[in-house]
């Protein structure tokens, strides 16, 4: 069998979470239809990235589902290595596994020898789990082809670690400076898959309005993502603001030639893959409505052409 291609727009989403099965099934086979050439989601505080994927996968065909990502911190190296085994063997060429995470207090995880500690640096966490995943013997039928993976790095270690060990990286929340920083790092033929926030909206000042309080959200509530930002030369003044240069840097908003413009930046800039994640949306609703526009794009950018 072959890997299904990702093609170079997919659709990134953590809408899933609060929407029954039903819902979720209509959603993603209707995703397919539209065009994009996979669908990524996240793993928090709703559905497991396992199941996640399954109920995503049984209500597809052709599309590439990927966890973005399934969190290291929340399950062992056996179940994470069985459970990649059973989807890729279920489904051909379709599942892409995402790793991350960060392990923080607890005790150390021991695999087949393997001994990864608690907390710790996070490429050495990461490596050493990589090396469980690997020793875990074969109990089952072999998948056909073998599952990929990425990680979800975003700094220079990790990104070495990524092309070094699995099929690429998957950065997420970053601007087109840390895209083609990736990529000369990753070098060339390792897949680069870049989450990139949209909020599609014709009227510019609403919609600057909702992309600031989003990167707000990041910029003051996740350090590792604060640490990112800070290495491509953004200071405290823009993660305080959020300042509009951080803004502009992170999110794409206002119109289709805008988002357009964004994600063929992204490839220029050496990205394989942008999957975009509409925000700014209500949250307890699926944005079906800016998904069906966004699938207006994926023709254009598949022909890859400059940014205008």
């Amino acid at each position: 069998m072959a890997q299904q291609d990702l093609g170079t727009v997919g659709i990134w989403t953590w809408a899933f979470d609060r929407q029954p099965a039903s819902l979720v099934r209509e959603a993603a086979a209707e995703i397919e239809e539209l065009g994009f050439g996979a669908l990524w989601f996240g793993e928090g505080f709703g559905r497991d990235s396992i199941g996640q994927a399954w109920l995503l996968l049984t209500a597809t065909d052709r599309i590439v589902v990927a966890a973005g990502i399934a969190n290291v911190a929340l399950r062992d190296p056996i179940a994470m290595v069985t459970a990649e085994r059973a989807l890729g063997e279920a489904f051909p060429g379709r599942y892409l596994l995402g790793l991350g995470g960060h392990r923080v207090g607890g005790r150390p995880i021991v695999a087949d020898g393997q001994t990864i500690p608690a907390g710790g640096k996070p490429r050495a966490l990461m490596s050493g789990y990589l090396d469980a995943m690997d020793a875990v013997p074969l109990h089952g039928p072999i998948p056909d082809p073998v599952p990929r993976r990425v990680i979800g790095a975003l700094g220079p270690r990790m990104l070495e670690l990524a092309a070094q060990r699995t099929w690429g990286a998957h950065p997420y929340f970053v601007p087109v400076a840390h895209t083609a920083q990736a990529r000369r790092i990753l070098g060339p033929g390792v897949f680069l898959g870049v989450e990139q926030p949209v909020v599609l909206d014709t009227d510019v000042d609403r919609a600057r309005e909702a992309a600031t309080a989003y990167v707000s959200a990041y910029a003051s509530g996740a350090p590792h993502q604060a640490a990112n930002l800070r290495r491509l030369g953004f200071d405290d003044d823009d993660l305080a603001g959020p300042s509009g240069r951080l803004v502009d840097a992170i999110m794409a908003y206002g119109d289709l030639p805008a988002i357009e413009q964004r994600v063929r930046r992204h490839l220029e800039a050496g990205a394989d893959h942008v999957c975009l994640q509409v925000v700014g949306t209500d949250p307890g609703s699926l944005p079906l409505s800016a998904w069906r526009e966004l699938a207006t794009i994926v023709p254009a950018v598949s022909r890859r052409g400059p940014a205008t």
